[in-house]
């Protein structure tokens, strides 16, 4: 808080920063907890015979929003391994990270980042089938990597790290970069993989399909069963509800202490606005008993004694109304006559 009253740039920083996280914490909690809700509401359904009968007799030949626990099998193809003998699936992504030391100039710190510089995902057609192998029913995932919770298994990872000369390692330090090297990762959905699915189930031309719902809803592919998915989300429920109610606590002390700080400030002004009013009246009624005339008296006259010149800065306060002789005279602790602030120090003050 300045001496005009405003608030200084750090606490309008630090009260927007904090109000703006609050809203956007806030905005995302609100739709977790929707997400939970919708989640713990979904239909469980069995993969069965019956499942067919289920969905001819629902409106649409479709539900909504349903929990589907099944194996993953291949419907035609299936994805080989590139590095691991007998390894099939379904989904293979294939990541390459650059791994680097950056210079921060600020902490003066090597910090460790890394970069995505190649991915590449590979699907083919599968089908969740039932845990029971005598059932033939199956349930055929449609557009899987629009899901939102796609657990893959990593069945390989290699780190190629850079080999580096001398004259590397120089230009490193100058440009402020140090490459460590290449980090290469295989995921995969498995064949034989026990996997949830929540999302909309319908029934097209003799084929049981689970695709993404609609009206907002979320769409799952986890390899947690359907107990352990909604524990998961209700644990990022939490975390944002703390991050919400830590930044709001901090926005709402923020916004307390700057009005806090601008009470203060109006209560002082206020009782300065009094103080030199009661020394305005006292100082006429001072002038009636000397019998003198206000327009006689020197406006540079010392307010004690009306006769001397002001020689003297009152510090902190800053008022220049007294002479040294009248200043001497104050009882102690000695105090500004205009605003009865303490007298820290005296300046004399000198007229050319």
């Amino acid at each position: 808080m300045d001496s005009s009253g405003k608030p200084s740039t750090a606490q309008v920083l630090l009260l927007t920063t904090s109000s703006a996280l609050t809203a956007v914490f806030y905005s995302v909690y609100r739709r977790r907890t929707t997400t939970v809700a919708r989640l713990k509401g979904a239909k469980r359904v069995s993969i069965d015979q019956d499942l067919k009968n289920i969905l001819t007799a629902a409106p649409g030949k479709c539900v909504p929003y349903a929990v589907i626990e099944g194996v993953v099998r291949s419907v035609k193809e299936t994805l080989n391994s590139q590095f691991v003998d007998n390894c099939k699936g379904v989904i293979e992504r294939l990541t390459l990270k650059e791994k680097k030391m950056v210079w921060n100039r600020t902490t003066h710190l090597w910090n460790e980042s890394e970069k995505v510089i190649h991915q590449r995902t590979n699907t083919v057609p599968f089908d969740l089938a039932s845990h029971d192998m005598a059932m033939a029913a199956t349930i055929r995932v449609i557009r899987p990597l629009d899901s939102s919770e796609l657990d893959l298994e990593t069945t390989y990872e290699n780190f190629h790290p850079t080999v580096q000369s001398l004259t590397n390692v120089i230009g490193h330090f100058i440009s402020g970069e140090r490459p460590k090297g290449i980090h290469e990762t295989e995921e995969m959905l498995r064949l034989g993989e026990s996997v949830t699915g929540v999302g909309e189930l319908v029934l097209d031309n003799n084929l049981v399909k689970l695709q993404p719902p609609k009206q907002g809803l979320r769409y799952f592919l986890s390899r947690l069963d359907y107990d352990s998915l909604v524990e998961k989300q209700q644990s990022s429920v939490r975390v944002w509800r703390v991050l919400t109610a830590v930044f709001g606590v901090v926005a709402s002390t923020t916004l307390l202490f700057i009005l806090w700080k601008q009470w203060v400030y109006h209560r002082q002004r206020r009782k300065e606005k009094n103080v030199l009013e009661e020394f305005k009246e006292h100082q006429r009624k001072r002038m009636m008993e000397l019998n003198v005339e206000e327009t006689s008296v020197s406006p540079s006259a010392c307010t004690v004694c009306l006769s001397r010149e002001r020689s003297c800065v009152f510090l902190e306060c800053g008022h220049v109304c007294a002479c040294d002789q009248c200043y001497q005279a104050l009882p102690e602790p000695k105090k500004c006559p205009i605003c009865r602030a303490t007298i820290e120090r005296v300046v004399p003050l000198y007229n050319s």
